[in-house]
């Protein structure tokens, strides 16, 4: 794969236990993919990535793979803390949301030079498909990136990352009688039985690798955590609301989680 060198100063060692086992997916959400660059390869920014992709297809290398970049901030998977540590971070050109939230679509182009750096990192790390990840899935609280119109089903059908299909009509055949046998769940489900659902819920969640407490109660944090789930696997309504479909597709993903 060719790719342009755009060293950056901004990564320190990797920690000595452990290898690579995550792969994250970034928007840059500025204007261009020059002024991305500038601040990725500002010593005074504190930030960068492993990879920049810009819209035309162009992949610029900005730390080695075996540094640890700064691309997630303060963030957690599956009781892992120090993700800069254990991961590949790869940005991906994009203006994100406008003022009035609307987001634009990704580049064809982008999407296959995407599809292509992915496989070609998987090659060398073995990165379970349920560890490519969002920075949203990652940091929900902070995050919303890559965004709603990212293509993850379309990089799972290439061997990166997982997906669903599954609807609410799949629920009962996933779920134990009583697991989320009460969605839609939402924040004002106060009821005994809702919040002993909320925390079978929250469970889940926590089982795939967010981070959350299962403590019954569908406050901000739930609503937060459910909101990055939707936005990666169901972002065709992203409210925060655990409908069946959700809970359908976390199931399904759970249950293939290896």
């Amino acid at each position: 794969m060719q790719m342009i060198e755009c060293p950056s100063p901004n990564y320190n060692a990797r920690p000595d236990e452990g290898e690579v086992g995550m792969l994250i997916m970034h928007t840059t959400c500025m204007a261009d993919t020059q002024s991305a660059l500038d601040r990725l390869c500002d010593p005074a920014s504190q930030v960068s990535a492993h990879y920049v992709i810009d819209e035309d297809g162009q992949v610029y290398r900005l730390v080695d793979e075996e540094h640890r970049a700064w691309h997630a901030g303060v963030s957690f998977w599956g009781g892992e803390t120090d993700v800069n540590g254990l991961s590949v971070g790869i940005e991906v050109a994009h203006p994100g949301p406008d003022e009035n939230n609307n987001e634009a679509d990704f580049p064809e182009i982008q999407m296959q030079a995407l599809i292509d750096l992915s496989q070609d990192i998987l090659s060398r790390h073995p990165i379970p498909a349920h560890r490519v990840l969002a920075h949203s899935d990652v940091a929900p609280a902070r995050k919303t990136d890559p965004g709603s119109l990212f293509d993850w089903r379309r990089l799972a059908a290439a061997g990166i990352g997982f997906w669903s299909d599954c609807t609410a009509q799949d629920l009962a055949d996933l779920s134990s009688p009583d697991l989320f046998h009460l969605t839609p769940l939402r924040p004002s489900d106060k009821t005994p039985k809702n919040r002993q659902a909320v925390e079978q819920l929250q469970q889940a969640l926590k089982a795939f690798g967010y981070q959350i407490t299962p403590d019954g109660d569908y406050g901000l944090a739930t609503q937060t955590v459910m909101r990055a789930f939707q936005l990666h696997y169901r972002p065709e309504c992203i409210d925060g609301v655990a409908d069946a479909t959700c809970c359908a597709r976390l199931l399904d993903l759970l249950s293939r989680k290896q």
